[in-house]
Formats: structure tokens, sequence, C-alpha cells
């Protein structure tokens, strides 16, 4: 198996991508730190999901967007598996409002969620693979939104353009530990986040026609491509993004 006995924390884990990615790397032979912050039931159910297939997962209920608690998820992972090895910053959130429109607690809270949470994650990992030894890895879920505009939903945009530039400075200084920094960019997915779209015939008409795949991702989609990217099999990826959208970024202007 790619990460058998590995260690691996996943934000936002218990639904949507951050779930997939935990069922995904778990079946990979990784133990699992399943982050939560809201419906602990889903927790349960997911990690008993994992245990029923043979892995191992545990679940931290954490508020990302506070760095005490990231402090306290970090260190359960190490009190529990003995290290760290993969941390995956999945969580995040949007308000699907304008510049015009946009209050400045919206804007607070989906960059302290999206952008704030990932930069003090990556540096808490960072002291931990340091101090362990080993060298570790770091992956971010962006969007193709850290690159292309989406009208609309600018505070989201924003954050993301900061994950990719996270990815890409942290990569750069952390090189020489060894510690090695991922950029995931999704595109459509069809997870809680996108349920208004998919909710939508006309919507979904005009987003799947955009798509040269001509289909929204299943978080099934990026969670294989994270349990890649998370082996040592992509262990001379670094400071970059890689992008998982179907094309549409190729095939259409923004929607």
């Amino acid at each position: 198996m790619l990460l058998q006995d590995k260690t691996v924390v996943v934000t936002g884990g218990n639904s949507g991508i951050g779930e997939a990615i935990v069922l995904a790397v778990a079946a990979q032979g990784a133990n699992v730190v399943v982050d939560f912050v809201a419906h602990p039931e889903e927790t349960s159910s997911l990690i008993a999901k994992v245990e029923a297939a043979g892995g191992h997962a545990i679940g931290v209920k954490a508020d990302v967007s506070r760095p005490a608690d990231l402090h306290t998820m970090i260190g359960k992972a190490v009190d529990s598996y003995g290290r760290l090895d993969v941390l995956i910053n999945n969580a995040g959130i949007e308000t699907r409002t304008s510049l015009l429109d946009t209050t400045e607690a919206d804007f607070d809270k989906v960059v302290a969620v999206n952008l704030k949470s990932a930069f003090f994650a990556t540096q808490i990992a960072a002291k931990q693979f340091i101090s362990q030894g080993g060298g570790g890895l770091v992956l971010n879920i962006s969007s193709v939104h850290e690159d292309w505009p989406m009208p609309g939903n600018i505070a989201y945009c924003v954050s993301k353009g900061g994950v990719r530039m996270l990815t890409r400075t942290a990569g750069v200084e952390l090189g020489p530990h060894d510690i090695r920094v991922v950029n995931i960019a999704p595109g459509a997915v069809a997870t809680p986040i996108n349920a208004s779209t998919e909710d939508d015939p006309a919507k979904m008409k005009q987003l799947e026609a955009a798509i040269p795949l001509q289909r929204m991702a299943q978080p099934s989609d990026i969670a294989d491509v994270v349990a890649f990217l998370a082996s040592g099999r992509a262990r001379y990826m670094t400071a970059t993004t890689v992008v998982i959208d179907g094309g549409i970024m190729q095939g259409s202007v923004g929607l």
C-alpha cells in the first residue's frame, strides 16, 4: 500500500472531498486523523467505515481558524500514532457574495477558514516534521478559482489565491528540510458546497456543457489523486499546483 503506517491529518474531513480523502488514504494503509467542527455523528460514521475496511482513524474536533485548535489537532495525531507524515488542508467555506455585497464578517470568516488555517496548520506541521526528522508533506486543497475569477464569490477567490501563493512560497522555504508543499485545484465537484447548482437542472446543464469531460467531478476523482500525491511516488513535486478540473479552465470562460 502506498501509505502504509503513515499518519495523515485531514482538516474538514467528515464530508465532501475531505471524507473521500479520508477513505482513499485509509485504503492505502494510512492512520488518519479526521478533523471536524460540526456533525460528530458523521465523523463517527466515517471512522466506522474506515475501521470496517481494516483501517485506522480517529476524530478530533478542532476549529481550524484557531491556531490553538490546530496545535491540539497536530498534537493528537502525534500522541495517537507517534508522528505526523502528511497534513491535508482541506477545510473550506464560501459566501457566494460579490465585492459590493461582501461584509467584513463574511470576508474575515472565509479568509480565516480557507487561508489563515492553511497558513498556521502548515507552520505547525512543518515544525513537527523538523523536530521528528525525515521530512514531510503538506497538501492544500485549493480551487481552480485560485487563478480563475468567479464573479459573485470574491472572498473565496481571494482566499484561494492566497493558498496558491502559500503553497509556492512555503514549498521553496521548506524544501531544504525535505518538506514538500503541493496544491490541488479541483474544478466543480459534487459536494455540499455545490448543492444549489446540482439542484438546478438549468445550471447543471450549463456547467456540464462547459466541462470538456461533460460531468461534474465526484469527490473520489479528487481523493484518488490526493492519495497518489501523498505517496512516495510523487516525491519530486513541490511548490506547485495540480489542477483536477475535467478541462473546464481550458474549455470555457468563467461561469
